[in-house]
């Protein structure tokens, strides 16, 4: 139930297809993919994959006390537990992005090649399939009010942008005419510099919405935080 009744779904008998999107770049130094894979999932899907919702509790839980994007706060001696965890960002649909296993002698130009947005066979169990967590899961967010989580081990890659314009994809197929992100801290540069380039609508400033870590280590502060909107485009 929203605050404007409830939201209407679509009529689909099972999840959203699998799709593939591609990375900004490939970085020149090392080896990296350039695309990935996002999976439509819900708790139980997650929950056949072994290890994943433990895996992506403890990044989040990690985020929580870096203490410098969500506006949670772990408190000292608590734990964020994983029923806690599964209540908050598994409440309904969930989008989980895994990096494609690819060849690393493939050309700069197949690497610019990708249609995001492009079905692909197969969910995330056979994307996963023969790896760790850790080197192929690159991040998740949950629908509407989208909260982006990205580990810190695959940050840099254009991971987050990837993210982003899946979000487009996946939220009006899912029956969302419209998202509203309600806080988005103006310190997060990379977040405001990306809704912005997405065409979305700055609707108001919020004044000290939050208190956050400094990035020094020196305390906490009281940041602002922007609302952005946007209507999602009609779905083809």
């Amino acid at each position: 139930m929203s605050a404007y009744g409830v939201i209407a779904a679509t009529n689909r008998s099972g999840p959203l297809a699998s799709t593939q999107w591609g990375l900004a770049s490939k970085p020149e130094s090392t080896y990296s993919a350039s695309t990935l894979t996002i999976h439509h999932t819900t708790l139980a899907s997650a929950q056949a994959v072994p290890g994943l919702v433990s895996y992506l509790r403890k990044v989040f839980a990690d985020e929580l006390e870096r203490g410098m994007t969500y506006p949670q706060e772990i408190l000292s001696g608590q734990d964020y537990s994983q029923d806690m965890f599964e209540a908050y960002y598994f409440a309904a649909d969930v989008l989980i992005a895994v990096l494609d296993n690819e060849d690393p002698s493939r050309s700069q130009d197949e690497f610019t090649q990708t249609s995001d947005g492009s079905a692909i066979e197969g969910g995330i169990e056979q994307a996963i399939k023969g790896r760790g967590l850790e080197e192929c899961i690159a991040g998740c967010y949950y629908i509407c009010n989208a909260g982006f989580l990205v580990p810190p081990s695959q940050r840099g890659k254009g991971i987050g942008a990837a993210l982003a314009r899946s979000f487009l994809y996946y939220a009006p197929r899912l029956g969302y005419e419209a998202s509203v992100f309600n806080l988005v801290y103006v310190n997060n540069v990379a977040s405001v510099r990306l809704w912005e380039a997405l065409n979305f609508t700055k609707a108001g400033r919020i004044p000290r919405a939050g208190r956050l870590k400094k990035a020094d280590g020196s305390g906490e502060e009281f940041v602002d935080a922007w609302v952005f909107y946007r209507r999602f485009d009609p779905v083809q």
